[in-house]
């Protein structure tokens, strides 16, 4: 009998490349109700935004009726979302507070 033969296991890769997840925004729109300290107040607590930062979006929504609270995966986004519009009610403010997908990004 021969010596055994040594086999070689390769391992074929994948030219795939990971796609990053889709982000989401989340909106802030204006309304005529919600006090504008609330509004930073959020900014603040749930979105961590620094005061500067916060007041500057607060100002965005108040002038142009929409602001970016922030950009998230689907799942953040959505309960950062949530949260907000919880306390909203809490507080008895009508902020609406919506989510949409940011753009795709165009290929090179």
């Amino acid at each position: 009998m021969g010596a055994p033969r040594e086999s070689t296991l390769t391992e074929t890769r994948s030219d795939e490349k990971l796609q990053r997840p889709r982000m989401w925004r989340v909106l802030l729109h204006n309304d005529d109700y919600t006090t504008q300290d609330f509004v930073v107040w959020v900014l603040e607590s749930i979105f961590h935004k620094s005061h500067a930062e916060a007041f500057a979006i607060m100002m965005s929504v108040h002038q142009s009726g929409l602001g970016v609270a922030g950009v998230f995966t689907h799942e953040v986004a959505e309960t950062k979302m949530k949260a907000t519009l919880r306390l909203a009610e809490q507080h008895e403010h009508p902020l609406l507070v919506t989510m949409e997908p940011e753009p795709e990004p165009e290929s090179i």
